[in-house]
């Protein structure tokens, strides 16, 4: 009787802790599959009001990315640059005027402090 009470016992133990790793693995799970924009901001509470510039300006969270350096293509084809995350493009609109061309790592620098500027500013995303 004795015997069969501590393997009860055992087995409830290593059940408490599968179940604690899986909790803590859906977690991580919902946190690895949450994209934000230099691992702060998040894309959900971003609304164009504007419904002419809907189209244009891309913050869905199917062009959601970590950080604004895709290396993508995006003025190959008329209108593609639409698809281009707004951060990106804010980005790229940074290097320019001759000493400043081709530096984009410095341009997403200057972007991230700028966010982190407007955050403490007014506590918003």
């Amino acid at each position: 009787l004795a015997l069969g009470e501590e393997a009860s016992s055992e087995q409830r133990k290593n059940t408490a802790c599968v179940t604690e790793v899986d909790d803590q693995l859906r977690h991580t799970m919902a946190y690895a599959n949450d994209v934000k924009l230099f691992g702060k901001w998040t894309y959900d509470e971003i609304e164009v009001n504007d419904m002419a510039l809907e189209d244009y300006i891309a913050v869905k969270p199917k062009v959601a990315v970590y950080v604004p350096h895709t290396a993508g293509r995006y003025q190959a084809k008329r209108f593609r640059k639409a698809q281009c995350p707004i951060a990106e493009r804010l980005a790229c609109s940074l290097m320019m005027h001759g000493r400043n061309n081709g530096k984009k790592l410095m341009a997403n620098r200057i972007v991230k402090h700028t966010f982190d500027v407007i955050n403490l500013l007014t506590d918003q995303n």
